[in-house]
């Protein structure tokens, strides 16, 4: 019983609690990328540096109070920095929308125009935060550190293995059901959520209906503001920030939302959450819970690990060819709010 419990604990530590921290971030990024797709008919490969803009903003804030002596200990100060963060990327994506896409809205653009534009503004944004902040690792979380400490829990438990428990996983965790729930309750039982799916639904029943296609297509982008600087900023608190790692976060989140359903927010965290677990299930060395699980002469001497931390993205590469192969509409039929 106890060796199953020390699996039981392991699990939880490397494979479980890591994995619904980053499903939880995935799930946020994702939200905003179908979001997009869902309403605006195109995807948005610019999202990735969009989220790196706006934490971005919020380190540079953090940074700015930490300065002046300006906390919320034990909780991290980013998050008083959070709001300034999504003002600012929000007065970005409306610039960026009044710029570019708006043209392309009025002409009546293919979607792939639409993508095109939008992976020349992503190479715009990367530039951007690159010459502000530079291409090193940045690290702004302050605080506590921890939730449950290993120590803490062996010395409870008697077990051999720990359990720790980041402030940073928890706050993940508890931001992204809150968010999630709130937006919901904006699409679902709103008048402007309802005017938002009745034009995702069919735009052309819903101008006749009196909705005003420009106040959708700003409301999108102030909740895409708001779902990419709090993605990115809790990415960043639980690991580290480095603009090109929000770059290669594009493909997982990508995957999120097409293993999900495109355009159907149910499905973008289903998604995020299948990515994130079968990314860390593939690259965990699962020798630490085997030798508790199998009788000592069966212990696998090698990590059992099937694929190196290194290629945790080919993962999500993978699952992405197998969807648009076998169900190219995801888990949840995509394409509308």
């Amino acid at each position: 019983m106890i060796d199953i419990l020390n699996a039981l604990a392991a699990l939880a530590n490397y494979v479980f609690v890591p994995a619904i921290s980053y499903g939880s971030q995935l799930a946020l990024g994702a939200l905003g990328i179908t979001l997009i797709y869902g309403i605006l008919r195109f995807s948005n490969f610019a999202h990735g540096d969009t989220m790196a803009f706006g934490t971005m903003v919020v380190i540079l804030t953090t940074w700015w109070f930490q300065g002046m002596g300006i906390s919320i200990a034990p909780l991290p100060t980013a998050l008083l920095a959070l709001p300034v963060g999504i003002v600012v990327t929000l007065v970005l994506l409306l610039g960026t929308d009044r710029a570019v896409f708006r043209f392309y809205r009025r002409t009546k653009a293919a979607p792939i125009v639409f993508v095109m534009a939008s992976l020349g503004i992503m190479f715009i944004y990367n530039g951007l935060v690159r010459f502000i902040i530079g291409p090193n690792e940045q690290r702004f979380s302050d605080g506590a550190r921890f939730i449950i400490k290993a120590r803490e829990f062996k010395a409870a438990t008697g077990l051999n293995e720990g359990l720790s428990i980041k402030l940073s996983q928890g706050i993940t965790v508890i931001t992204a059901v809150i968010v999630v729930v709130v937006l919901f309750w904006f699409l679902n039982r709103t008048r402007t959520g309802k005017s938002m799916r009745a034009f995702s639904d069919n735009e052309d029943l819903a101008l006749l209906s009196g909705i005003n296609p420009e106040r959708v297509v700003t409301i999108s982008w102030v909740l895409v503001a708001i779902l990419a600087t709090i993605a990115g900023t809790l990415y960043g608190l639980d690991k580290s920030y480095k603009p090109f790692t929000y770059f290669q976060l594009l493909l997982p989140m990508f995957a999120a939302a097409i293993v999900g359903g495109l355009g159907n927010p149910v499905g973008a965290i289903a998604g995020g959450f299948v990515i994130s677990f079968s990314e860390v299930a593939v690259t965990y060395a699962w020798k630490k819970v085997l030798v508790y699980l199998l009788p000592e002469q069966w212990a696998p001497d090698g990590l059992v690990q099937l694929m190196s931390t290194d290629y945790k993205f080919a993962v999500s590469f993978s699952i992405l060819v197998i969807v648009l192969l076998f169900r190219p509409t995801g888990i949840f039929k995509g394409q509308s709010v």
